[in-house]
């Protein structure tokens, strides 16, 4: 009996189906998820329909349907085994990973070694993070490769979360002394002067995603500690006029809201034994009208820069609610109409 009406019945001639053995009932359970759930996902976003029987699951659809959904399933049950659980955000994110150039399915190989240790598994204090896209992988890798990387892209597509992540990992691996975190102090349609309290009382919620995501990888004790310490700095791009940050790793969030100028001076605090990662996006600028970016700008400046890497996100990246993507590429296709 299948367990999902969410897809219409194959063709009758694609009436064929590739039958998976699982070893371990318990693990077999927790693939299934409640209620079945978790093949319910892979059966609406890939037009299948999934059979359990016994300790077997037959994957029902055409020949190239039926091979993605079993390399998912294999690949998601081999998760399982080394003991990471899976939601409906990881089963999200094997399904994009598998989607490949042109849409051609990994192989069960390809996927495992995607999720293998080393540079692309992020060991933070408080969980263990791993790109979910091949455009979030490429720029992991360019973060530990490259002195400075720049994320660009819409919002939701990991740039900021995984510049915070790979910060923290490198800090607790003792490859940095500290962590950096800056952004813009632009108001977006409002001023800071009519908020109450002093200087950061009026900046500190500018600054708040990037205490969300430190609360993410680091306990609360521990990252007040390190805060207090100052080995982790969050402050406004005005700040850093006039320092050079060395042995640290420099994050540079909203940087569409750079000025020109702004960006010149913050690209050359680098220091010795620095990374920095600059992220932003170009369809947020809350610049004055008229003003450059200074992210437009340093694209344009720094192309083909030796040591810098520049990493483009797209809606397809977006790791958020999938509607946040559908939205995104409304707005794109609107923008494109009016231009």
């Amino acid at each position: 009996m299948g367990i999902s009406a969410l897809t219409p019945p194959p063709h009758p001639e694609d009436l064929h189906e590739t039958l998976l053995e699982f070893s371990d009932n318990r693990l077999l359970i927790d693939l299934c998820g409640e209620f079945d759930r978790n093949l319910a996902q892979v059966e609406h976003q890939l037009g299948v329909h999934i059979l359990r029987r016994g300790n077997q699951i037959a994957v029902v659809g055409s020949a190239e349907a039926r091979g993605h959904a079993a390399a998912v399933l294999q690949t998601l049950y081999a998760k399982l085994e080394a003991g990471r659980p899976i939601d409906a955000g990881e089963i999200d994110a094997v399904l994009r990973m598998g989607e490949g150039g042109g849409g051609a399915p990994f192989t069960l190989d390809e996927q495992l070694e995607m999720f293998a240790g080393g540079k692309f598994e992020l060991r933070t204090r408080k969980k263990q993070v791993e790109p979910r896209t091949e455009a979030q992988k490429a720029y992991v890798k360019n973060l530990f490769q490259h002195e400075m990387a720049f994320g660009i892209g819409p919002a939701g597509t990991g740039k900021t979360y995984l510049a915070v992540a790979v910060g923290v990992t490198m800090l607790i691996g003792g490859h940095v002394d500290k962590i950096i975190l800056s952004r813009p102090a632009v108001e977006a349609g409002e001023r800071l002067g009519f908020l109450p309290g002093d200087m950061k009382d009026k900046v500190d919620p500018y600054m708040q995603p990037l205490y969300d995501a430190l609360n993410d990888f680091l306990p609360a004790k521990q990252l007040a500690k390190l805060m207090e310490e100052k080995r982790i700095e969050i402050a406004p791009l005005a700040f850093m006029r006039g320092r050079t940050l060395s042995n640290a790793f420099v994050v540079l969030d909203e940087a569409q809201n750079a000025t020109t100028m702004q960006m010149k001076m913050f690209l050359t605090r680098l220091g010795e034994g620095s990374r920095m990662v600059i992220t932003g996006d170009r369809s947020q600028v809350d610049l004055p009208r008229g003003q450059m970016s200074g992210l437009s700008d340093a694209e344009r400046i720094l192309d083909g820069v030796k040591g810098i890497s520049f990493n483009y996100f797209t809606a397809k990246d977006v790791v958020r609610h999938q509607l946040v993507a559908r939205i995104i590429e409304a707005y794109d296709r609107d923008d494109g109409a009016a231009g």
